[in-house]
């Protein structure tokens, strides 16, 4: 029975089929050398891209929201310094739980597949949003308390999916990928954090333009939220509609499932996992500081008068002490760096698809190699760039967005290579959430208090830039070209 049920799983698609009484779905497409099934190319395109871009989309709602809207609603009885704190404070929440879902999540891809991790982490990922956008608020009598404890939990069952996520759309994409296409293929699921973040923010744009302040805050904001659920509905039917990889059903046919697959990462697996870990560093340090720092630098203002007067017309106080800890900014509109952030992603989405190509022909070491010493030069050049004005900070935002597409676009395809196939969804899982803790959760916090030490010089933000791609400089240069491995028979 074993054998035959085996038989069936890697028969071609007609007998898969007729095995699963599925016989009215379409057939899987099937590579005629090895009769193996094949998901169909646009079906792993779509199935890889959607998640990424559902991450991405929620973190930056959230992130919007917990500036806008949330220190009111959800915090109303502290002052507005704390309740922005303890909304940025539920925001970190993500990134202590993502390295968990990534174990959760690993676990279960190296062991039962990674069709039904990717519709059990997207499903997560999905209901939690939702959930958020129909969450009473503090102001609600009763909630007052419950409100922001939920919204706690809610947000950590992000960041489990989300910790998951990742490394099951690298998989599924580099998994069913052509010879030579897997740098390729792996930049669609890349290419999910430009469209997760051109959809958020000009959807917030025009909430903001459509609605009256009053409106946006009684329900506008909770649109975001449900809106992801029409992404996530879309997503889990075309994930349900995929087949097992080839290469993980090797593992399960050859016997070489791992029992605790976190174990062996970190006994056997262990200097690829250190060495994944830095190989992203610089590209979470990069990926904040043009997303979250660059924000808050381009709209504060350039001078304390200025400071005063925006406080004044938005009915606050600006006292003597606030006005001794002023530190300057660009004083460019809020609205205005919004649209330069969203053409500067433009440029990030192009150049991630560039970097697929790119890492085929020169291999992913090699061009990574590059890459990061062009983002250690980038730092030197904050000083000027923003010194310039606004016409330096579009500039800035342009050229460091071009090198992010060109330094992510190859993460989903070579620390998935750095793993044979049966630890490969937890090695890359927690190489990807290791280097998101130590690169990403700290970098707005450490760049804004550079900022705020140079006494609103860019200038120690740009060189901590630079020190970030010398550990990964350092980590790519003891690594070894994962291009040529034998990524399908690698199985551990």
């Amino acid at each position: 029975m074993i054998g035959r049920r085996r038989n069936a799983l890697s028969s071609p698609a007609g007998n898969l089929q007729k095995a699963s009484g599925m016989s009215s779905s379409p057939s899987p497409a099937v590579d005629a050398g090895s009769a193996k099934p094949l998901n169909p190319k646009g079906r792993v395109i779509f199935a890889s891209l959607i998640g990424t871009t559902i991450e991405f989309y929620d973190f930056y709602i959230y992130a919007t929201a917990a500036v806008l809207v949330f220190p009111a609603l959800f915090f109303p009885n502290s002052d507005p310094a704390t309740a922005l704190l303890q909304s940025f404070a539920v925001f970190g929440v993500a990134f202590v739980a993502r390295p968990l879902g990534s174990i959760i999540f690993g676990h279960f891809g190296d062991r039962i597949g990674r069709k039904g991790t990717l519709v059990a982490s997207l499903l997560t990922m999905g209901v939690a949003t939702f959930l958020i956008g129909v969450l009473p608020t503090a102001q609600v009598p009763g909630w007052t308390f419950l409100a922001p404890a939920l919204l706690v939990l809610l947000r950590f069952f992000q960041g489990i999916a989300l910790g998951g996520e990742w490394s099951g759309a690298a998989l599924l994409a580099t998994e069913n990928a052509p010879k030579n296409k897997r740098a390729v293929y792996g930049t669609f699921p890349q290419l999910g954090a430009p469209i997760g973040f051109i959809l958020a923010n000009l959807l917030f744009v025009y909430l903001n333009s459509a609605l009256s302040n009053e409106d946006f805050l009684a329900w506008g904001w909770r649109v975001p939220f449900i809106a992801s659920a029409v992404l996530v509905i879309v997503g889990l039917y075309v994930r349900l509609k995929l087949i097992e990889s080839h290469t993980f059903q090797q593992v399960l046919d050859k016997g070489k499932v791992v029992k605790v697959p976190l174990a062996s990462v970190f006994t056997r697996q262990w200097k690829p996992l250190l060495l994944g870990t830095f190989i992203m560093f610089a590209t979470y340090v990069l990926f904040y500081l043009m997303t979250s720092f660059t924000l808050s630098f381009g709209t504060t203002p350039a001078t304390v008068e200025d400071a005063a007067a925006a406080a004044e017309a938005a009915g606050r106080s600006f006292s003597a002490e606030a006005a001794a800890t002023f530190v300057p900014g660009l004083g460019i509109p809020r609205g205005d760096f919004l649209w330069m952030l969203i053409v500067g992603v433009v440029f990030f989405g192009i150049f991630t698809l560039v970097s697929g190509p790119l890492a085929e022909k020169f291999g992913r070491r090699k061009m990574l190699l590059a890459v990061t010493v062009g983002i250690a030069v980038f730092g030197l050049t904050w000083v000027p760039l923003f010194g310039a004005g606004a016409t330096g900070a579009m500039a800035l935002l342009i050229i460091g967005f071009i090198l992010m597409g060109l330094t992510f676009g190859p993460m989903a395809s070579i620390l998935p290579e750095l793993f044979p196939a049966n630890v490969r969804y937890t090695g890359s899982a927690v190489a990807y959430n290791l280097s998101s803790v130590i690169g990403a959760a700290p970098a707005s916090f450490v760049a804004i208090a550079l900022w705020q030490v140079a006494d609103g010089s860019t200038l120690l933000v740009g060189l901590y830039l630079s020190a970030a791609a010398a550990l990964t400089f350092a980590a790519l240069w003891l690594s070894k070209e994962t291009r040529d491995n034998d990524y399908e028979n690698d199985i551990g």
